[in-house]
């Protein structure tokens, strides 16, 4: 698939007296709903998963722990995808691996519909799971390359939002697609985002910035430059923080939905399913707000100080969820529990593409992130581990120490608000 030939526009045009959506150019415009559409289908078809699967470990014969496994391989996947797409997309151009991967997960997606048994499923969700990590690398390379150093951690952050929409897409595609033709038909619906790469290959640029750098260089990028001193460790320092807020992520918010509607014997709050279905909701608008506004508030005070601010806010108030008994204060803590502990997430595309040169910028923004991810995957085991013996809500005080471990490790990489990209 040959990428767009349209000239790159300039990287601003400044309006005195505008608000900042004045300022951004249609290449722009077009680079982040492009990386915000990926992101938010890919976040459909992971979620469909989920919301299916008392169904699939019905039909095929899963037991508990192999429906939660299928899900971990996905997530190590992911890993793997972040990998090679990020090589791809520093080689062959940020379109053109944002095309492949939204084809691979989509594809991936309808295929699931047509399994016959477990092996089938686990290995349509592990090709799943490698078109997820890509479509994020590739597509926040693509966006901060695109987008202004004043304005880079707002778009980033409303990229990163489209996340909470496509959970509540997918929620609306079973309501209405499973009752009446099961399991195998909500999976064919993920074949839908496919249809994103024909408006991709027809009117979203490519980065100007890497068409430039593809023609200073006879060669390749090489991976070598990743263990350049400065660039190996903050790779490194990356990964481990990003691991450490993703254990706490998965952890919490996979268990979340059993913590309100569990027995209290259980260790469950007990809420009914009417009361918990409207406490997720309103945790959903807590997530989406936090993703949004972060980009926002690292523009204006720093990436770093924002990044760690949430956390922090997250450590704090995960453990008094964790001992709240009353439907009241689970109804005022979840929406802050969501806005803190999801938001962060829009911080670290921010971040690591600030981090990195050109060169190898997707590839080592799929390492940290994907390998993250993919290191994180333990968590929904253990959190689940220890609740058996301590129940739900004791267990989730190890989530907020990886928040707060996330935090720590956050404060040994440098500030990067307002650096140009090279």
């Amino acid at each position: 698939m040959a990428a767009p030939s349209v000239a790159p526009e300039p990287a601003t045009r400044r309006i005195a007296g505008l608000p900042w959506p004045a300022e951004v150019t249609s290449a722009q415009r077009r680079a982040l709903v492009a990386g915000g559409l990926g992101w938010m289908l890919d976040a459909m078809d992971v979620m469909l998963y989920s919301m299916v699967l008392a169904h699939l470990m019905r039909d095929l014969g899963m037991g508990k722990a192999l429906g939660g496994l299928l899900n971990s391989l996905t997530l190590l996947a992911s890993a793997l995808g972040g990998l090679a797409f990020g090589f791809l997309a520093d080689r062959v151009g940020r379109t053109r691996s944002l095309m492949v991967s939204i084809l691979v997960y989509s594809l991936s997606s309808g295929a699931c519909g047509l399994s016959r048994t477990v092996v089938e499923l686990a290995l349509f969700r592990f090709i799943l799971g490698l078109g997820m990590g890509g479509e994020w690398t590739t597509g926040a390379a693509l966006i901060a390359e695109t987008w202004p150093a004043e304005h880079r951690g707002k778009a980033l952050g409303i990229m990163q939002s489209s996340w909470a929409i496509g959970e509540m897409v997918a929620a609306g595609v079973v309501a209405l697609v499973l009752p009446a033709l099961g399991w195998r038909a909500v999976f064919f619906v993920g074949v839908l985002p496919a249809l994103v790469v024909f408006w991709i290959r027809r009117g979203v640029p490519e980065s100007p910035l890497w068409l430039r750098r593809r023609g200073e260089r006879s060669a390749g990028p090489s991976l070598r430059l990743l263990w350049r001193p400065d660039l190996r460790r903050n790779g490194l320092v990356a990964t481990a923080m990003n691991a450490c807020g993703m254990f706490g992520y998965w952890g919490l918010f996979t268990w979340i939905p059993a913590y309100l509607s569990l027995p209290v014997e259980q260790g469950g709050r007990g809420l009914d399913l009417m009361k918990t279905t409207a406490w997720l909701v309103i945790m959903g608008v807590g997530k989406w707000l936090g993703y949004a506004l972060f980009g926002f508030f690292a523009d204006a005070v720093g990436r770093r100080r924002s990044y760690v601010t949430y956390l922090v806010v997250a450590a704090a108030l995960v453990p008094l969820y964790g001992v709240a008994r009353t439907p009241f204060w689970l109804l005022v803590l979840g929406p802050l529990v969501a806005f803190f502990g999801t938001g962060f997430f829009s911080g670290f595309a921010a971040i690591a593409s600030e981090l990195f040169p050109t060169e190898v910028r997707a590839t080592a923004m799929g390492v940290t992130y994907n390998v993250g991810r993919g290191l994180s995957a333990a968590a929904p085991f253990v959190v689940g581990m220890l609740a058996t013996r301590f129940g739900l809500g004791s267990a989730f005080f190890l989530q907020a120490a990886a928040f707060l471990a996330a935090a720590l490790l956050a404060l040994a990489l440098p500030e990067t608000r307002g650096r140009q990209l090279e």
